[in-house]
């Protein structure tokens, strides 16, 4: 097996522990993670400090290294989480939709 298939299979089964299905990867912008933190019931203010203190938050809360970076494990975490609230809700968040 090549390099390159080692690590889409590692990225796979990684992916695959963390919840992420193979859709694309969530966005990772700060207006989508408000968004996200929004569908959890988080109000997060528009100061970056406010968003880096709920990102550090959440990871500390899920069992992630609290570390105030929204890389790809916190974001899709975060997604999913914000999927499962909206969907336990009965609702699309209105830029879903």
């Amino acid at each position: 097996m090549s390099a390159r298939g080692m690590l889409e299979l590692v990225g796979t089964a990684v992916g695959g522990l963390i919840g992420w299905t193979g859709e694309p990867a969530p966005a990772a912008d700060p207006a989508a993670l408000r968004e996200r933190f929004a569908d959890l019931g988080v109000t997060v203010g528009t100061d970056e400090a406010d968003l880096a203190a709920a990102v550090r938050a959440f990871q500390a809360r899920v069992g992630l290294e609290p570390d105030a970076v929204a890389g790809p494990r916190t974001v899709h975490l975060l997604a999913r989480y914000a999927k499962e609230a909206r969907d336990l809700h009965g609702f699309e968040h209105p830029a879903a939709a």
